[in-house]
């Protein structure tokens, strides 16, 4: 019987076949493709995440010199709510002089402090009383306020919130906003695209997406924005990915950590993390249903919906959430009534924001980069400690910008300013302020404008001629006449004083106190130029200064920061410490990495710093700095020196308190004259900061071998207080003059500044 022949089967067919077997290839090949798209990025480190910078904390003890002013001020910038009466974490009740606050709780580097109720009692500018629950703890804290982050150059920022931490209220109402069928699809939602189609068709137009939070999370997480069919395709298909790989619940705490927000500058805000203290300076778990739907709202378009450019679109928004919110019963018809009747609730553009603080930034920065990489610092999730003070950083800010309104006298005038703000003792960092505005993030004039100091310079030249105690006392004299010194060049130097005029004989201390061009270069050319320049190495001068005559009268130019380093020393009773804004550094888990502890050498002996801590005392109180005690209190005891440039280029003060040393700059970019002297400008922004500060006057504790004398006023010689002109001046034991100056008795005892410590 013959064989049939197997019919052949038609070419399309097979063309066909291999067509559709190729393309099943390249689509599983492609779609496992994607599946180590998926898995690699959401199994690993999502996110770059910055480092986090936070202020000092604030510890409060009975005795603690602190204002109701600066005590307020700490409160609203860590956006603590005044109420009458507290019953959550992140209130303050004020009753008198006495506050009830509920603190929030916060991981510190070294134990977690859970969330406490205390009460706090001022008076007299001073913590009187302090209570808590438990009778045996002596000292509270504050949670630290979040002053920036140091972020990708990509710009995105983001503080990473677990899902137990988001309010349940935020995640049941952000799905019944966005994605109600987000517990029931997989990744695409068929019913969710009819539903949008249908509401587009109505209305005419694109009122509503069909995406998913999966198809958001993964058009955000892995693709681009550019809208085409390609991504689409793709989205599509790593959204089913997604929600095949992973629990609903770790998407969701994805979505929430990675959607935008916002933007503050070129810094992009990304979850609800950050979005929180972005719009209202609270965490997360203080916002009340108003808030929350405003948060919720911003979702549809950061841009569209921002609540300072255009609040009444971003109302409007937020009623519709808040609606959803009662439609979906997620709060009550009562409660969507109180909530509807709420404002917007978010922070006045003036205040507060994140990154505020661009000056003091840069410096812990700066000093930061000396230990990490700046792939760490930008991705690592490190929390930093620094020693920033809010209160203190706000008067700096306040003074400057109050100052230079009344100082100028144009409509556009170029005035700049700077300033430097540390604790006296542990060399801490507690405010700069960088330029006029202080939010501008450019150039740093507290640490990089440097400008020549003037009479700035001149408790080197005095402090180098009083450690020679057999030649010179606070009360020899000096000649304050014209003076002529012969340069190598050839040339001549002949410094004149600012007045003009000269004053014959004056004792020692009042040649500083008065700032006396004539007698400081000679009195600078006989202890020698060289001795000088080793006294501003002991004080803290890094650099190497040039050798000239024209040092003596501060010819040398300095970067406020650096100055801060010099006065700190004499501040500090003649201990070097170097100033520090890092305290310490934990990662991400919060394991301490690194703590910047306390660094300090006695450098200046404490006879010699007693003696200059007298002269510049007498600056503040008969001196070129006399002014300051028209705007601070009298009694308090404060000491400091005034510096003017050629021209009065510059306008210079630092001076100091027991607690705090400032030091501030006026001038001009340009180098261009200003109206201002050293007593005229800079010395009123100082005095106007520490008028508002929690500070003590300079302690008085003479060392061993210091005694003090009455001495005549004019010649320096022995004298009695009843005696017309005498002053009461230190010495170190055996350098006090010998002979008696005679006297004009009085009849009542001579009124001294000084005096009332004896």
């Amino acid at each position: 019987m013959p064989r049939k022949t197997p019919k052949k089967r038609p070419l399309w067919k097979k063309s066909l076949f291999v067509a559709g077997l190729l393309c099943s290839i390249v689509l599983i090949t492609w779609v496992a493709y994607l599946d180590i798209q998926v898995r690699s990025k959401f199994d690993g480190k999502k996110w770059s995440i910055p480092a986090r910078v936070y202020g000092r904390s604030l510890e409060v003890y009975e005795g603690l010199p602190l204002s109701s002013r600066a005590f307020e001020q700490e409160l609203s910038a860590l956006g603590y709510q005044f109420v009458k009466r507290v019953s959550q974490p992140g209130q303050v009740a004020k009753q008198g002089h006495r506050y009830h606050v509920y603190t929030r709780g916060f991981t510190f580097w070294d134990k977690v402090d859970s969330a406490q109720k205390y009460t706090i009692t001022l008076n007299n500018g001073q913590v009187s009383h302090l209570k808590t629950s438990d009778p045996s703890q002596l000292l509270m804290r504050f949670e630290p306020q979040e002053i920036g982050s140091i972020y990708p150059a990509h710009g995105e920022d983001r503080v990473l919130l677990r899902l137990a931490d988001i309010p349940a209220l935020l995640g049941e109402t952000l799905i019944a906003v966005e994605d109600r069928d987000f517990l029931r699809h997989h990744g695409i939602s068929v019913k969710g695209i009819a539903r949008a189609m249908l509401a587009n068709i109505r209305a005419g137009g694109m009122v509503q997406g069909g995406s998913t939070l999966t198809q958001q999370l993964v058009k955000n997480f892995y693709l681009n924005q550019r809208r085409s069919l390609w991504r689409k395709i793709q989205e599509a298909f790593m959204s089913v990915l997604l929600e095949w790989r992973y629990e609903k619940s770790d998407i969701l705490e994805a979505y929430l950590n990675e959607v935008y927000l916002g933007q503050n500058g070129p810094r992009g805000i990304h979850g609800f993390g950050l979005a929180s203290q972005h719009y209202f300076n609270q965490p997360i778990k203080s916002l009340k249903t108003h808030q929350i739907a405003l948060l919720i709202g911003v979702v549809k378009g950061a841009s569209y919906y921002n609540p300072w450019k255009h609040p009444e679109r971003a109302q409007a928004r937020r009623d519709l959430v808040l609606q959803i919110m009662a439609s979906h019963q997620l709060i009550s018809a009562d409660a969507f009534k109180k909530a509807k009747a709420k404002p917007l609730d978010i922070i006045e553009n003036n205040q507060r924001r994140l990154g505020d603080y661009p000056a003091f930034l840069d410096l812990v920065k700066r000093q930061l980069r000396e230990d990490y990489r700046d792939e760490d610092l930008q991705s690592e999730g490190l929390r930093v400690f620094t020693t920033l003070a809010p209160s203190v950083q706000a008067e700096a800010e306040k003074a400057i910008a109050e100052r230079l309104k009344k100082f100028s006298y144009r409509k556009q005038d170029t005035l700049q300013a700077a300033a430097v703000i540390t604790a006296v003792g542990s060399g801490e960092v507690l405010a700069i302020v960088g330029g006029r505005d202080p939010r501008f993030s450019g150039f740093n004039r507290a640490l990089d404008a440097e400008r020549p100091i003037g009479s700035l310079i001149k408790p080197a030249v005095y402090l180098s001629a009083l450690n020679q105690p057999e030649r010179y006392q606070l009360t020899s004299l000096l000649d304050d006449s014209p003076v002529t010194i012969d340069l190598p060049n050839g040339t001549q130097w002949q410094p004149r004083n600012f007045s003009r005029s000269s004053h014959g004989d004056v004792l020692l201390y009042q040649s500083l106190a008065r700032s006396y061009n004539q007698s400081t270069a000679r009195l600078g050319m006989d202890v020698g130029i060289d001795n000088v320049a080793s006294t501003l190495s002991l004080l803290g001068l890094k650099k190497s200064v040039p050798l000239l005559p024209s040092l003596l009268l501060g010819a040398t130019p300095l970067s406020p920061f650096e100055v801060s380093h010099l006065y700190h020393t004499l501040a500090a009773d003649g201990i070097y410490t170097p100033l520090r804004s890092i305290r310490s550094v934990l990662d991400a888990h919060g394991v301490p990495l690194q703590r910047y502890p306390l660094v300090s050498e006695p450098r200046i002996s404490a006879q010699q710093i007693h003696l200059m801590h007298y002269a510049l005392q007498a600056t503040m109180r008969t001196g070129t700095g006399a002014k300051a005690y028209t705007i601070l209190p009298g009694d308090l005891i404060v000491a400091g020196k005034t510096g003017t440039t050629n021209k009065q280029r510059d306008s210079w003060f630092a001076g100091y308190s027991g607690d705090h040393l400032g030091v501030v700059w006026i001038g001009r970019d340009d180098n261009g004259p200003t109206p201002l002297t050293g007593s005229s400008g800079a010395l009123l922004v100082w005095a106007d900061i520490f008028k508002q500060l929690s500070t003590r006057s300079v302690a008085h504790n003479p060392p061993e071998d210091i005694q003090y004398f009455w001495v005549d006023g004019h010649s320096g010689l022995r004298s009695h207080e009843r005696c017309e002109g005498a002053q009461l001046v230190p010495y170190v034991k055996g350098t006090e003059p010998q002979e008696t100056a005679a006297c004009d008795w009085l009849d009542n005892p001579i009124k001294h500044w000084l005096r009332k410590w004896f």
